[in-house]
């Protein structure tokens, strides 16, 4: 009797993923998969982690490694990417919206908008005594 050959390994492609993109300052990386269910010689198919299904070039990711998956806004890639080892400051207009929307009368918290606040105003000391 001949034994059952082993379960194909689960394929992945990897997302870079700004944990804070819309609260707080940036740079909290996680790299996100999505599982490969299926391949083509055209395409790739894969699934998010929400459920919803996609598809990439194979051959443009193949050859590059990676992909920008237009319909979504993400760049997709074949083996999990580098964490990037330095922050992106907030500009002073980021962190002024980030300072507007914490505000109470827009739904925000005390505490919030006085994080805020205060990350607004030292990133503004900073770049006025640079």
């Amino acid at each position: 009797m001949t034994e059952p050959a082993p379960p194909a390994p689960v394929e992945y492609l990897y997302e870079l993923w700004d944990a804070n993109w819309d609260d707080g300052p940036l740079g909290n990386y996680q790299i996100l998969r999505h599982k490969i269910t299926k391949k083509t010689p055209k395409r790739i198919y894969f699934t998010y982690g929400s459920g919803r299904t996609g598809y990439v070039d194979r051959q443009q990711i193949e050859a590059d490694g990676e992909i920008h998956h237009g319909y979504t806004l993400r760049r997709l890639h074949l083996a999990p990417p580098e964490i990037p080892d330095h922050t992106r400051k907030p500009s002073l207009p980021e962190l002024r919206k980030a300072m507007a929307d914490a505000h109470p009368d827009r739904g925000g918290t005390d505490e919030a908008f006085i994080a805020a606040r205060k990350r607004y105003a030292d990133a503004r000391r900073t770049q006025a005594t640079a």
